[in-house]
């Protein structure tokens, strides 16, 4: 059986490098993206704050921090697509950038060298982003959907601070994840990928009307998705699991030309067919990253065919620009 190892997290906060650990300063993100002031109001317990249930306020709210925070001052997404929540996407970067400073004897690679291939990268950008302006990553993002990839690709070409860290490439088979995508001569240092989180419609939609009643904003028939998202975004047949699954399995295939598969992994109920799947393939190493905001806990399972004994190897031979 592949041995499994936790890198336990603070169970209450957020990564260290995370800039998104403090509460917002709503004057300071207005000073950055004024047209964020139109949605900023005090709420009962006398804060300044948005309203969470409204998409227009929440996708704002991200227009703020990208520019605040990141220097992205050109950022906007099609009508009724994902607009992931910044600080948990932010810490997925940071985490699995210490999982290369492991292989790099310490220091976080950075720079051109370090290639990132995003698994439905989708048409927020929001991976490729981060990566890029916190540690200079390159990142391929693929993504099933072509307007999405279109206007991912746009984010990029329209910041300078960007520039030089995006290539797109369209997924044309909804049953491959990795075949079709990643490229004979193609070498990626990490893997990143949100996978759909419900396995319906129907299944989604109930776990919208959860999170607005935990706002105190449930309404009668269809939900409005605060954080909106398309179909392929949101569920698969199957569900997370199903999709983790599938991508392990292929993995596989794909075994020589990346350092480590990662995965977010929202249900802790879904681990050990995760793990039992894992088995199947044999990886060499096998990582469960836990991450933490408030009461809220998800994890990254990390995989590597490579025996950890040639990481330093490939360290060496793939990251010396980037050390």
């Amino acid at each position: 059986m592949t041995p499994k190892k936790t890198f336990p997290a603070e169970k209450t906060s957020l990564h260290p490098r995370n800039p998104h650990r403090s509460r917002y300063d709503f004057p300071a993100l207005i000073a950055s993206c004024p047209d964020l002031a139109a949605f900023v109001a005090v709420n009962p317990y006398g804060d300044d704050s948005i309203d969470f249930a409204d998409p227009a306020a929440v996708k704002m709210l991200n227009r703020a921090l990208l520019a605040h925070f990141y220097g992205v001052a050109h950022w906007d997404i099609p009508a009724g697509y994902l607009c992931p929540p910044i600080p948990g996407r932010a810490d997925y970067i940071h985490t699995v950038a210490d999982l290369l400073a492991r292989d790099n004897g310490g220091p976080i690679p950075q720079g051109n060298a370090i290639r990132v291939l995003d698994v439905g990268v989708g048409a927020n950008a929001i991976y490729p982003m981060l990566g890029r302006v916190a540690y200079g990553w390159q990142f391929v993002g693929s993504e099933i959907d072509a307007e999405a990839l279109k206007n991912a690709e746009a984010i990029f070409n329209e910041n300078p601070n960007l520039a030089g860290g995006f290539s797109p490439r369209l997924q044309e088979s909804n049953e491959y994840i990795f075949q079709g995508v990643i490229e004979p001569d193609d070498f990626f240092d990490l893997t990143v990928c949100n996978p759909p989180f419900h396995s319906s419609a129907a299944d989604a939609a109930g776990g919208s009307r959860r999170k607005l009643r935990n706002l105190g904003k449930e309404a009668p028939g269809k939900p409005v998705l605060n954080f909106a998202g398309q179909s392929n975004e949101l569920w698969c047949e199957g569900g997370e699991i199903a999709f983790v699954r599938s991508m392990i399995r292929e993995s596989r295939l794909f075994a020589p030309q990346c350092l480590w598969f990662t995965t977010l992994v929202s249900k802790q109920d879904n681990l050990p067919l995760i793990y039992a799947a894992l088995d199947r393939v044999a990886p060499r190493a096998v990582f469960t990253l836990d991450m933490a905001q408030g009461q809220k806990i998800s994890r990254i399972v990390a995989w590597s065919f490579y025996p950890e004994t040639e990481h330093k190897e490939w360290a060496q031979s793939h990251w010396k620009p980037a050390r």
